[in-house]
């Protein structure tokens, strides 16, 4: 197994396409022909991650925050950022980053700390709108050519169904003129066709592989086809929100989270006397959600890194929580590991023992 194996996995899993635009997912360092002699998966890649990897013979760290976020201008013991890369070099180990893409899948990062707290009737807080249609035509004879292409392509998803099209039956006619190569008919004569009309939705940054997959499939030298953006909002994006089983009173929910997640300092709003029901999360930073969250009629908003004015924002109609950055993802750890171990049973996967957390409380 080399690196290529298990980086292309992940991006089945979370598309590169999916981060933000100022983060930098992806193969950071090393090489994705390097064989893999061992896997070790950390929620951020500090000195004391490459010793354990090191100590653990791992040459692949799956790390969830990029170590390289900005550019980078140069790689000395000079700096922090330049010292870690050179080690990894030096020992030859590949770091990987699994970032926002992970955040902004339904079954990601929002979806671990929605497991942990119990929530149910899980969706996305803001979804993305990235959704395309295609509407391609297709003779009758490969209506079911056409449709497995694309939906191996990964065309026509919707939520929780997969292979989900619409087909119409009409006539289609064409003129072949000089120099065509028809599929059917002759140069010169108006040819006309039973055919299918086809539609299927897919996110936006699978345009180039559908396209391609249809004309694979597709009979006609030229094909009839329209690609249209949709407002629908997809099943990707950020945050999500949930409910519990039955309500419970604020403060002892909020014990409970402090609890589940071993929360060493707790800060949160002014109570407002409501028994928590709808539970909004958004693991790491994530204050640009409250709108969201009080437009949901979320009971609370639980997130990490919010500052003293920011705490106004919630007007006393919701009950925000901050529970620390590296309290919300640490979970993200056993996350990745569960999507490897599904994947690559027979090699080990490892996750690390070192606590990267750069807080510390008294």
């Amino acid at each position: 197994m080399i690196v290529k194996d298990v980086t292309k996995y992940l991006e089945k899993i979370a598309p590169l396409h999916l981060q933000e635009s100022y983060d930098n997912s992806g193969l950071q360092v090393g090489d994705y022909k390097s064989k893999v002699k061992g896997l070790l998966v950390s929620l951020d890649v500090t000195m004391e991650v490459i010793d354990d990897a090191i100590n653990q013979q791992c040459n692949l760290i799956v790390a969830h925050h990029p170590i390289i976020f900005g550019e980078i201008k140069n790689v000395t013991k000079s700096s922090l950022i330049g010292s870690i890369v050179f080690k990894a070099i030096k020992n030859n180990i590949n770091i990987y980053a699994i970032h926002t893409n992970l955040d902004n899948v339904p079954n990601g990062v929002n979806s671990k700390i929605a497991e942990v707290i119990g929530l149910k009737r899980k969706k996305i807080l803001l979804p993305k709108q990235n959704l395309l249609k295609l509407v391609v035509f297709v003779p009758e004879s490969h209506s079911e050519k056409v449709s497995q292409a694309l939906f191996s392509s990964g065309a026509g998803n919707i939520g929780n169904y997969k292979n989900c099209i619409f087909s119409s039956q009409g006539e289609g006619s064409f003129l072949p003129t000089s120099g065509s190569n028809p599929y059917k008919g002759k140069e010169g004569r108006l040819e006309k066709v039973k055919e299918e009309k086809l539609e299927v939705i897919f996110p936006d940054y699978l345009l180039s592989n559908i396209i391609q997959s249809m004309n694979s499939a597709h009979p006609y030298e030229e094909v009839a086809y329209d690609i249209f953006k949709l407002l629908n909002n997809s099943n990707t994006g950020s945050g999500m929100i949930g409910e519990l089983e039955k309500p419970i009173d604020e403060l002892e929910f909020l014990n409970l989270i402090k609890k589940k997640f071993h929360v060493a300092g707790l800060r949160h709003t002014k109570l407002i006397n409501r028994p928590i029901k709808k539970v909004a999360i958004c693991g790491g930073s994530g204050s640009f959600l409250l709108k969201n969250a009080m437009l949901e009629n979320a009971d609370i908003f639980i997130t990490s890194d919010y500052k003293y004015h920011q705490f106004f924002e919630a007007e006393n109609k919701i009950l925000i929580a901050d529970i620390g950055h590296y309290e919300s993802e640490q979970f993200t750890i056993d996350l990745i590991s569960e999507f490897l171990m599904k994947k690559f049973t027979n090699f080990a996967i490892r996750l690390t023992t070192v606590n990267t957390n750069p807080i510390n409380y008294l």
